[in-house]
C-alpha cells in the first residue's frame, strides 16, 4: 500500500497577485521536490473533488460563504483583509481544495491509501467561521475533522498544528467540544499573527483541556521543540488516543523563513513526522492525512516536504 498524494495544478488558478506570500509557485516547488525524490512515480494519486455544501456549512456561516461568492465573482482583490487576496476563481479553488482533503480522508477510511498528503492551497486553519484570515478561506482541516465525525462516525479526532502560526479559525471551530482534540505549536502570541493561542486558551465548557497551545519564544529551535513534544505533546495526545490524525503541515517554522522567528531545521520536520507517525501506528491504525499551510522560503519548503511525504511512504510499505 502507498500514501496518496493530493497534487494539482488547479490550486494554482487561486491567483494572489505579485508579491504574495502565499503564491502559486509554492506548489511548483512542491512538485519539483517530490518529483527530484522519486515521490510521486510511488504515491498513489489522489483525484480533485469538489467538497459539498452540507460539509461547508458545517464549519462556516452561509453569510459568510455567500459574501465570498459575491466578493470573488465582483473581482475584488482580497477579501476581509488586505492579506487575504483572492480573484475571481478563488472560491471554486477553495471548495476543490476542501473537497479534495475529504477524498484523501475517505481513502485512508476505506484503505485504499495507508496515509495522504495533500498540496492544496488556499491553506485554511486560520479561516473563520465567519471571515476569512492569514491567506484562508475555508478551514480545511475543520471540514476534514467535522467529516469524519459526521460522515464516518469517528468519537476521536485529533489535529496536530505545527504551522508556525496559531490555527486560531481551527481552534475555534471545535474549543466548546471533546471529541476533537487540538494542539498546536506556535510562535508566540505577542510576536507572530495572528496573536492567538495562549497556553491559557485550553478549551470552553465541554471542551475543556481538549485544546493545547504551545507557544514558542522568537529564537525557539529543536530544543523547545523536542521539549515540547515530550513534557505537554505525548501526554495529552496519549490521554486521547485518537482513531484519526489529521496534521496541519505548515513549514514556515523553518529558521530560513521569512514570517516567523522561529528556528527549526529541515530535521526537525523529519522528527516530528516520525512522531506523529508512530502515535497514529499505535492509535488510529496508522490513520494520517496531511495538510499543507505555511511555508514561503521555498528552499526550505521543497526540501522539507519531500522529506515528510518520504516518511508517509515509508510508514505505508
Amino acid at each position: 500500500m502507498n500514501s496518496g498524494l493530493l497534487l494539482d495544478d488547479c490550486f494554482k488558478e487561486h491567483r494572489t497577485g505579485a508579491g504574495h506570500p502565499e503564491s502559486p509557485a509554492r506548489l511548483d516547488t512542491v512538485r519539483h521536490a517530490l518529483e527530484r525524490a522519486g515521490l510521486i512515480a510511488c504515491t498513489t494519486p489522489i483525484a480533485v473533488t469538489e467538497v459539498a455544501d452540507r460539509d461547508v456549512l458545517r464549519v462556516h456561516d452561509a453569510d459568510y460563504i455567500e459574501r465570498i461568492v459575491k466578493t470573488c465573482a465582483a473581482g475584488a482583490p482580497h477579501i476581509d483583509a488586505p492579506d487575504s487576496a483572492i480573484c475571481p476563481r478563488s472560491y471554486e479553488i477553495a471548495r476543490l481544495a476542501a473537497g479534495s482533503v475529504l477524498t484523501a480522508v475517505a481513502g485512508v477510511m476505506e484503505g485504499r491509501w495507508k496515509n495522504a498528503f495533500c498540496a492544496v492551497r488556499p491553506p485554511g486553519h486560520h479561516a473563520e467561521r465567519n471571515r476569512s484570515m492569514g491567506f484562508c478561506l475555508l478551514n480545511n482541516v475543520a471540514i476534514a475533522a467535522e467529516h469524519l465525525i459526521r460522515e464516518h462516525g469517528l468519537a476521536k479526532v485529533m489535529i496536530l498544528d505545527w504551522d508556525v502560526h496559531h490555527g486560531n479559525g481551527t481552534q475555534h471551530s471545535f474549543e466548546e467540544r471533546s471529541d476533537v482534540l487540538y494542539i498546536s505549536l506556535h510562535g508566540h502570541p505577542a510576536h507572530v499573527y495572528p496573536g492567538t493561542g495562549y497556553e491559557n486558551e485550553t478549551g470552553v465548557g465541554p471542551g475543556e483541556e481538549f485544546t493545547l497551545n504551545l507557544p514558542m519564544m522568537p529564537g525557539s529551535g529543536d530544543d523547545a521543540y523536542r521539549t515540547a513534544f515530550d513534557e505537554k505533546v505525548a501526554p495529552l495526545a496519549e490521554s486521547f488516543a485518537p482513531e484519526f490524525v489529521l496534521l496541519s503541515a505548515g513549514f514556515d517554522a523553518h529558521r530560513r523563513d521569512p514570517l516567523a522567528p522561529i528556528e527549526l531545521e529541515n530535521e526537525s520536520y523529519a522528527w516530528m513526522t516520525r512522531w506523529v507517525l508512530d502515535l497514529a501506528r499505535r492509535h488510529s491504525g496508522g490513520r494520517l492525512v496531511s495538510l499543507l499551510e505555511g511555508g514561503y522560503d521555498m528552499q526550505a519548503l521543497g526540501e522539507c516536504v519531500a522529506l515528510h511525504v518520504g516518511l508517509l511512504q515509508e510508514a505505508s510499505t
